[in-house]
């Protein structure tokens, strides 16, 4: 079983032979030249080997902390939208499928030097037939911080009667010292949104998402009232469904007037429990129209959940936090997926 794609085609496989041992295959990519090369596990994972290959068998060989089951829809493969819909069997036997919105958003990890920096949350996007990672920019690039990573790795799901079966994807972040993803700037200054396109040839086979496309950023005539209710699904302090890697909803409400610049920026406020983790999380909210009809993700997306608010002037011994967040207008993405 491939249990993870590097972002140069390397492979690395788990087996177990007649013996009932389980090995390693390490695959290199065509342009090396190399042969394949088989180790023990034992050894793979010895001492302080920290590669994300290595991350990834053990997130493979863990057992999950807990067990639930999924709930609702998918999409597609790694090429266009199939009919054949991922599912699980619930506790009563009954087969479950997961929300479409749940496979739609994607877990990521950064990298640096081929050792995981931080995890993050994103979306896919797709437009005129191409396909896009979301998330913050400072997940992708932060100067303040010194956070710089080089490439980002997504988890994906590789079998669609499986929930429990995926595979962790690399995408580099730079080529020749230049970076891949695209970013915005506004009358503000930077715009904490970036994407990365997906060349979808190179996704490994089997391998279904959902995504969020055009028509998913349509806000109703009358606009979105203050108060309304909103999700920002993620993965809070990186904490999912382990066995179905699902991410979780944080359930909010609108908290400042939608379509207007909070304070001058291309963001509105959001009243939710947030945490690291979920930054690059999509804010959505239920389209009530799309109900009616055969839409696989009836969703409104309305912006990138970026970070949390406080006053630099709170008395941390008198005033709790805000508990609001700032999050970047979706249609942002009109720009950036733009030729």
């Amino acid at each position: 079983m491939k249990f993870y794609v590097s972002s140069n085609g390397d492979e690395w496989l788990l087996s177990r032979t007649s013996g009932g041992e389980l090995r390693v295959t390490h695959v290199p990519n065509h342009a090396s030249g190399g042969g394949a090369s088989e180790t023990s596990v034992k050894a793979f994972l010895s001492g302080d080997r920290s590669g994300p290959e290595h991350e990834a068998l053990r997130d493979l060989m863990s057992p999950p902390s807990r067990v639930h089951d999924g709930n609702r829809d998918s999409i597609s493969s790694n090429h266009e939208a199939s009919a054949t819909t991922p599912t699980s069997l619930g506790e009563s036997g009954v087969e479950c499928r997961p929300d479409s919105l749940l496979l739609a958003v994607v877990r990521i990890r950064t990298l640096g030097n081929r050792q995981i920096l931080t995890n993050a949350s994103g979306f896919f996007f797709k437009r005129s037939g191409r396909l896009f990672l979301v998330t913050s920019r400072h997940v992708l690039c932060d100067e303040d911080s010194g956070h710089l990573p080089d490439a980002v790795e997504i988890e994906l799901h590789i079998d669609v009667r499986n929930l429990g079966q995926s595979i962790w994807f690399s995408i580099p972040l730079y080529n020749d010292g230049v970076g891949l993803w695209r970013q915005a700037e506004d009358g503000g200054g930077t715009v904490d949104v970036a994407v990365v396109e997906i060349n979808r040839d190179v996704l490994p086979p089997r391998s279904f998402i959902c995504f969020f496309e055009p028509q998913h950023l349509l806000v109703p005539r009358g606009g979105i009232e203050i108060g309304s209710s909103i999700l920002i699904v993620g993965f809070p302090l990186g904490f999912h469904d382990t066995l179905h890697h699902l991410p979780v909803a944080r359930h909010g409400i609108l908290a400042s007037a939608f379509g207007f610049r909070f304070q001058g920026n291309g963001v509105f406020v959001t009243d939710a429990r947030m945490h690291r983790g979920t930054s690059g999380a999509p804010v959505v909210a239920r389209d009530e129209s799309a109900l009616t009809t055969d839409s696989e993700l009836p969703w409104m997306l309305l912006g990138v959940h970026s970070s949390s608010i406080d006053m630099s002037s709170r008395d941390v011994d008198a005033d709790d936090s805000l508990g609001l967040n700032s999050a970047w207008y979706a249609d942002v993405l009109m720009t950036l997926t733009g030729n």
